[in-house]
């Protein structure tokens, strides 16, 4: 079972933003979408790019810089799903947001 950590309060992420944290020196992209909360590693693989920085429509982000798209439920890249980025379970925990230490599909 995973540890889970408080990384964020619910009031600091509102619906449709995201916020980076770190967690065992990694960073990770926070996403508030269409009421449900997600986490996938911040930097896009393609040039570094902070993804928490992009673009979020119908549960995809897009980077920033060149437009790479990866789905908030899978870390996978849409336009090829079989390449993926991380992706971490996160939960609710009353004002509290936290997120799984060990990597994940949300699920």
């Amino acid at each position: 079972m995973p540890e889970y950590r408080t990384v964020l309060k619910v009031k600091d992420l509102p619906e449709e933003s995201a916020r980076v944290v770190e967690v065992d020196g990694k960073l990770v992209a926070i996403f508030h979408h269409a009421g449900k909360y997600f986490a996938i590693d911040d930097t896009c693989p393609h040039m570094g790019a902070s993804l928490a920085e992009g673009y979020v429509e119908e549960g995809i982000v897009t980077c920033p810089w060149h437009a790479w798209r990866f789905r908030l439920e899978d870390g996978a890249w849409a336009d090829n799903p079989r390449l993926k980025i991380g992706c971490y379970p996160v939960r609710v925990v009353g004002d509290e947001i936290q997120l799984a230490v060990e990597c994940t599909e949300n699920g």
